[in-house]
This record gives C-alpha cells, structure tokens and sequence, in this order.
C-alpha cells in the first residue's frame, strides 16, 4: 500500500501545489520523495512509500538505467513479477514487483503490459522519449485512482481524491475530479507545454474473461468441466492459489476475522499455507464488535479451530459514532451501508497499527459479491439475473465494499489483500453455469459451502453461518449497530431539512437522517463531488428502505443468538 501523486502542466508553483501530495500521507508512512521530471515544463511526481518488497530500492519514481526515459509510479502489488521475468528474460535491476512494468511496456506496448499483470495496482507510467503519459487500474479497483483534469489539459492524479481537491488551476471552469474506471488503461499526449491530451482510453481486462497472464500461471489453465466434483476441487485450488501467492512480503502478515464464511476461509487457508511455507511467526487475526456480538463469538471459535494468534478488538456505540466524521473523510463516501461497515474495520485497522506489528492485511472482500452471497439473492427471479447482478456488484466494487477496505486500512499504513478478487479464481466461478452459482437449499454461496465442506479446514458450524453484514454482526442482535447510528443521528438532523433535502442534494438525496447526517460530513470535506457515486447500494427484487440485511423480511437470526 503506497500513495501515488502526479502533475502534468501545473499553472501554480509547483511548492504551492505538493501540499495537496501530503493529504495522502497515511497511505505511506515509512518514506516519501517529491520529484520534478527533468526539462519537462510543469511536471512532477509525488510518492509515500509503505514498504513491503525490496527495502532497500523501493522508492518511486521508479527508473532504470535500461530505461532512463520511462518514470514509473505505482501502489500494488504484482504477483507474477517472477513468472514474467523468467518467461520473457528481464535483466531486472531491482528486487521490486513493479519494475517488470516498464520491461513489459518496452517489449510489448501498454495494452498487453497491463493485460498480463497478476495483482492489485494503480500505476502512472510517463515515457518522456515519446511524450506518452499512461494510466491504470486493475480489474476490480483494489487499488485506487483519481483523475483530475481541466478544459485546458492539466492533469493530476492521485490515490485519493483528497490529494486533488485543493489543487489549484487557472480555467475558470471547475477541474473534473473522477475515479479511474478499473481494467482501464488511459494514453495522453504530453505537449510541450506540459499540458496534456487524452488520446485512448481502452479496458484490458474484464471479470468475465480468463486474464491473459493465465498462460503463464504455475497453476494450469482449468478445464471448464461441469461436473459438480471437478468443480469443487477447482474452487479449492484456485483459491489455495490465490492466498498462496499473496504470501509475498517482507513484513508481517495478518488476516481479519469476523467469523463469517469469507473471512474464515481466508483465515485457515494462510494459517495453513503459512505453516507450508514456514513463515517464521505466527499469523495473528483480528476481530471487531461489542462482547455479546455474533461476529466475536464467531471469529473467536474460528481462531481457537486453525490456531492463529487471536486479537479481539471491543468497541462500544459511542466510540464508533465519535469516529463517524473521520472515518467519512478517510473514505470519501456518503454511502450508509459503506460507511457503517467501515466504522469497526477503520477502529480494528487502528488497533492493528498500534498494538501489533502485522501490516499486510488479508481480508475476505469480494466473496458475497462474486458468489451471491447477500441475502436478497434468495428472491432473484432467475438464475440469469443473479448471475447479471453479480457481474454488476463486481464492477460497481471499487464504489463500495473495496473502496471500505482499501481506505479504512490505508488510514492507519496497512496493505490490504483480498484474495477472492483473484483473477482466475474470479474468472473461473463466473464461467460456471448460471444455476450453479445460486442459492440451494435455503443458504446463499452453496456452492463455496459445499466446495470445503468436510474438509475440517473451517469449523462446520461457521462453513454453513448464513451471510451477517459486517455492519450488523458487531453488535448484538438484540440491538444492531445502525440501529445504534440512527438513534444517535435522529437528534442531528431537524424535520425542516430533510423536507427540503431533495433540493439540497438534488443528486442521491438522503431518504433517512442518518443519510442525511453523513451527506453533511461529506460534503463539508468534499463539497459539489456528490456525483462520483451514480446510486446508493440497496439489496434488489425485495421491497428495502434499507441496506442492513437484518431490515430485510427475509432474515432470520440464528437459533442460537
């Protein structure tokens, strides 16, 4: 996890402008470099470094003596940096993953270069022989990006928004300040001037398409055989797989816990595979909510079942709604469910910088969204519009659940991992038949459930928990944590201004004072930017005034809560 800050055609003193670099300062905590790009008008690059791979030449720009005209900036992590290097025989000059970009870019162009990265990253690359400028994002957004562009060509970029907002600019037109799309790449034109034209913007991946670094994957391509056994054992490889290369890292690592399926199976897989490649300390995981919470009793039987070094983190209503206006400004969301959810793993993330020495997180985003798991897929009208509904929640995810877990750790330094975002493993599950993907039997994800079951890797009780929002899980059921919220907010917002809220935020207006309460947050750090969010997430095909899963009609506790 690193931030990544750049200026093409600054009209403000560049010492004025590097003060907006700084807003992103938690992102990297152990080093920072501000550079100017050599007789380029108007140019520079800003880096925070978290190290985790080659301490010893991991500062960005990254550059090469092979390459002296290409300057890399990047945050992520590139799994397959060995695989491609050996394949194509790179003289790498540096033990960092992402300098196998700029061999890729040189012998192949930036198409297939971002197509065959395995990993997580957000990168800016500048070739000043060509005068080309390139961006990109992975598949699913795990890594961050913004865009800041005016009518007269500057650009400015950055791993949160935050970074560009008090940029200074000399149209008298607003600069558009938008998150890059993910499994986009982007070329622009660099005049003389420094200033810049956008001339290709083009997607190199799509969840749905085998990633075309699969051919030169250590696992092998996988047959899509539809027998139910097959199947599962491909899940099970896949997903080994994806944890198994997400081992890579010179600092501690670490996996939050909250008990439920995804995060379990996260959890047991790197204790196991940790234990296989002798890692020389014990993987500590981490758990949030109050002591009566579902999630806590989970996790904790969960941790004492694969052995992992528990932490539990307690936190009561009071001390999450005292962090409600930071942790809006770390996201930078006015979303509800986005933002509950975010309150415990902002305060775990925390706890985990503080007390700890781990800093490589695994967690267990992109399961429900991939695999059906919210509730509201029991009520889907067919297996088709499940499967259409999961492509859409895995596009829209760098909008909402990856957005949470990326800023909510980046706040307090720590890199995330979230291996059911995994390219093959994604790919793979979503080419499976549609009818396959759906709930059985009464319990969303059946199809994971079933894929480990008897395998003793997790606890049976927890392998077949039914779906609990992170949101809801860390307080009791008797009283909900947004339940908590919106009596706290009640009290914030008067009946006059949510009667004339529709005017207020024409765009998304708040139904709720709790909405509206954290629309108020929003815009006081980030005002006029309420359109980086098309929609608020809402549950589909069951009547919701509410994303809590627990409002839904159609949840039921467990017997034993």
């Amino acid at each position: 996890m690193c931030g990544i800050w750049a200026l093409f055609g600054s009209d403000e003193c560049l010492s004025v402008q590097c003060t907006g670099a700084m807003k992103i300062a938690h992102r990297g905590p152990d080093a920072f470099r501000f550079e100017n790009v050599n007789c380029f008008t108007n140019c520079c690059f800003g880096f925070h470094r978290l190290a985790i791979v080659d301490q010893l030449y991991g500062m960005q720009p990254l550059r090469i003596k092979k390459f002296p005209y290409l300057w890399l900036c990047y945050n992520g992590e590139i799994y397959n940096h060995h695989t491609l290097q050996k394949q194509f025989e790179f003289d790498h000059q540096t033990k960092m993953d992402g300098e196998v970009l700029l061999h890729l870019y040189d012998r192949f162009g930036i198409k297939k270069m971002a197509s065959l990265l395995d990993g997580v990253f957000a990168f800016i690359l500048l070739d000043t022989a060509n005068r080309k400028i390139h961006l990109g994002r992975d598949t699913y957004g795990v890594r961050p990006l913004f865009k800041f562009l005016t009518d007269d060509g500057f650009l400015a970029v950055c791993s949160e928004a935050k970074g560009l907002t008090g940029i200074t600019h000399a149209m008298t037109t607003p600069a558009n300040i938008v998150p890059f799309l993910p499994g986009y790449f982007e070329v622009f034109d660099l005049k003389p001037n420094g200033k810049v034209e956008s001339i290709q913007m083009e997607q190199f991946h799509c969840c749905t398409q085998e990633p075309s670094h699969a051919m030169y994957d250590s696992v092998e391509m996988v047959p899509t055989s539809s027998g139910e056994e097959a199947v599962k054992s491909n899940i099970r490889m896949l997903f080994e797989n994806a944890v198994r290369k997400r081992l890579m890292a010179h600092r501690r690592i670490g996996c939050l816990l909250s008990g439920g399926l995804d995060s379990s199976l996260v959890a047991a897989m790197l204790v196991k595979l940790a234990k296989e490649e002798k890692l020389r300390y014990p993987v500590q995981t981490f758990s949030i909510g109050s002591d009566d919470s579902p999630d806590i009793l989970a996790a904790r039987k969960v941790a004492a079942h694969i052995g992992s070094e528990h932490h539990e983190v307690n936190f009561t209503a009071e001390e999450g709604i005292q962090a409600l206006e930071e942790v809006i400004f770390y996201l930078e969301t006015y979303d509800i469910t986005t933002i509950r959810a975010s309150v415990g793993m902002y305060l775990v993330s925390k706890y985990i910088r503080e007390k700890t020495d781990s800093v490589v997180i695994f967690s267990g985003e992109g399961s429900d969204e991939l695999t059906q798991g919210y509730i509201y897929f029991h009520k889907a009208p067919s297996p088709k519009a499940a499967s259409e509904d999961s492509i859409r929640l895995l596009k829209e995810l760098y909008l909402f659940d990856v957005l949470r877990a990326d800023r909510t750790t980046a706040a307090h330094g720590l890199e995330l991992r979230v291996p059911f975002l995994d390219h093959r493993f994604t790919a793979y599950y979503l080419s499976l038949p549609e009818e396959m993907r759906t709930p059985k039997h009464g319990v969303e994800k059946y199809l994971l459930r079933d894929s480990f079951k008897g395998l003793n890797l997790i606890p049976e009780e927890i392998l077949w928990r039914r779906k609990e929002a992170f949101s809801d899980g860390v307080m009791s059921v008797k009283k909900s944590w947004y339940s908590c919220l919106q009596e706290h907010l009640e009290s914030m917002v008067n009946d006059d201004q949510m009667e004339k809220a529709h005017k207020t935020f024409p765009h998304n207006p708040p139904h709720t004072k709790e909405a509206y309460f954290y629309r108020q947050v929003f815009e006081k750090h980030f005002p006029d930017r309420a359109q980086w969010f098309p929609h608020f997430w809402m549950p589909r095909w069951i009547d919701a005034s509410d994303p809590s899963a627990r409002t839904l009609s159609i949840y039921e506790p467990e017997k034993d809560q």
